[in-house]
């Protein structure tokens, strides 16, 4: 190749290069005006706006004032009040423990959990490919994805004339939730195990199920231990989400509380849920970090930092 072949060879090279960038430029422009249309679109869907932040920030901050008594040497004593007044966490009565609000709500996460865990562990199995041949596993697969599509709160709604609104029906809407997302959890985790086990089983004429339990499950018990953990976490907040409908437990407190504009009261509610969220989640996350031998957990300040985000995903989970 002579010299002057060369130079056109790097000189075309370099003119492509600069038509790449200047593409790359204009693309970046145009998603950047896209993204601000939209941004500006949902602001006037819903109604946003700064001056409505500065009009009413005096009736906020009056409000804050009252969440936390005594700024800066915040009150928890009026906190406490509320919480033994109310049985928020338990009180002891003849002599008999009485769990309160706080145990109501973990018990509807708890028992919605453990409701939900045999019918999560049936969608999934027969939702994998390695089970269910296709198409017959989309029945299943698509069973799932219609629980997961309706949120667990909708899921009250529709469970009302079994029981009106109340701990039962929260706990059954838990537990629909629970076979829809830990079901697909399950699903995912059998499509991924090895065909070295299951070809074992049944090389010695293993049936079917057999096969499923002893070369499928066997190799999936942890991860199904682990992502029954993070459900009964998720479903924890979803019980407190629960009782703003009417739910009961600290959800209904916490409502209750709002509706008479008692914000002391509210803040001592909202610690309660954070004590309660808190604990099951370090326990969860100590057991699935223990059961999966990963020592890279999150922190306890990592969790308090993301609480607010987790509770507002859980909603409508």
């Amino acid at each position: 190749m002579s010299t002057d072949d060369a130079s056109g060879s790097v000189a075309n090279r370099l003119l492509d290069i600069q038509i790449e960038r200047r593409i790359r430029l204009v693309f970046a422009f145009v998603a950047v005006v896209g993204f601000a249309v939209v941004f500006r679109f949902a602001l006037n869907l819903v109604g946003f706006s700064v001056v409505e932040i500065f009009r009413f920030r005096e009736p906020f901050i009056a409000a804050l004032k009252q969440f936390f008594p005594g700024f800066p040497l915040i009150d928890v004593t009026q906190y406490w009040a509320f919480i033994q007044e109310r049985n928020l966490i338990l009180s002891i009565e003849n002599g008999r423990i009485v769990p309160g609000a706080m145990f109501v709500t973990f018990a509807m996460g708890l028992a919605g959990t453990i409701l939900g865990l045999p019918g999560a562990l049936l969608l999934g199995v027969l939702g994998s490919e390695r089970v269910m041949p296709y198409p017959l596993n989309f029945v299943f697969r698509g069973t799932m994805s219609i629980i997961r599509a309706i949120p667990a709160l909708v899921w009250a709604l529709i469970y009302i004339p079994l029981g009106g609104v109340s701990p039962f029906t929260a706990t059954l809407a838990i537990g629909t939730d629970t076979m829809g997302n830990l079901g697909r959890l399950f699903t995912d985790a059998l499509e991924e195990v090895e065909d070295g086990p299951i070809e074992a089983i049944q090389s010695t004429g293993a049936s079917a199920p057999q096969r499923v339990v002893f070369g499928m499950l066997s190799q999936v018990l942890t991860p199904f231990i682990a992502w029954t953990m993070y459900i009964l976490e998720i479903n924890t907040r979803v019980a407190v989400t629960m009782g703003l409908i009417g739910g009961g437990g600290l959800g209904a407190v916490l409502t209750a509380q709002r509706g008479l504009f008692k914000y002391t009261n509210m803040m001592a509610t909202i610690v309660v849920i954070f004590l309660l969220v808190v604990s099951v989640e370090i326990v969860s996350q100590r057991v699935r970090s223990y059961i999966r031998g990963d020592t890279d957990s999150a922190s306890l300040i990592q969790l308090i930092v993301e609480f607010p985000q987790r509770m507002a995903r859980s909603a409508f989970k």
